[in-house]
């Protein structure tokens, strides 16, 4: 098991299972939020949903989640609900100052967004504190080569993400146990404040989105146009 330095009291955890990778018209499947302690450990009872995101959910995405439609029809509860309680649950995390930790956080509160503009509920505009261990861990370790999915993530960094890959509370507890080795071993909360880290992470996420287009430019393939951390301008 992987030991924290006692940076840090506590961080919520956050992650979404979704119809699909389009951030304006993705439906959420599953959600976790939950809150772990210094060390990694869950604090609590993790919060989970499943929702009936009211469209068919392709296959190629329920491979991935194992939500099937007909599952989610069957045993999900309305998406309205669903969408209205994660936002509440995180409204109350951030009013209590305790940062959330998303991993590639611009995807799961992009869609979060979305998903509540459509349905005519209010939206999260500026969730703050966030903390993004995809856009710490490519700032601080720059040139490290190899994929920077969560999975090889965890790897690196000790962290065991188990047989559970893709389930919201797993990725979100793996998420959070990552951010926790990536603060210790930056010693990153001994040079910026949650909210300098915050601010920072998006600018360091536009540096990043830029470079990549770059990468795009050079193959001749389409460019990121919908900028901005921790949601994106759509």
């Amino acid at each position: 098991m992987v030991v924290f330095v006692n940076t840090i009291n506590q961080i919520a955890v956050f992650d979404l299972e979704t119809t699909g990778l389009d951030l304006a018209h993705s439906k959420i499947v599953t959600a976790c939020v939950a809150v772990i302690d210094h060390e990694g450990n869950l604090v609590g009872e993790a919060r989970e949903w499943l929702a009936n995101p009211g469209v068919e959910i392709p296959a190629g995405a329920a491979e991935v989640h194992g939500v099937t439609t007909e599952f989610a029809i069957e045993n999900g509860r309305p998406l309205a609900e669903v969408v209205s309680e994660i936002n509440d649950a995180l409204s109350q995390l951030f009013s209590a100052g305790i940062p959330v930790v998303a991993y590639n956080a611009s995807y799961d509160f992009t869609i979060l967004k979305s998903n509540s503009l459509a349905l005519g509920l209010p939206a999260l505009t500026q969730p703050m504190p966030v903390l993004d261990p995809l856009v710490l861990d490519r700032r601080f370790d720059k040139w490290r080569k190899g994929k920077r999915t969560l999975s090889a993530t965890t790897e690196l960094y000790g962290v065991a993400l188990g047989d559970d890959a893709h389930n919201a509370t797993a990725d979100a507890i793996a998420a959070g146990r990552v951010a926790l080795a990536v603060l210790d071993k930056f010693k990153l909360l001994d040079e910026y404040s949650l909210t300098e880290l915050h601010e920072n992470q998006i600018g360091w996420s536009l540096e990043q989105d830029q470079s990549f287009n770059k990468f795009l430019e050079g193959l001749g393939k389409p460019l990121i146009t919908d900028f901005g951390w921790p949601i994106r301008g759509l």
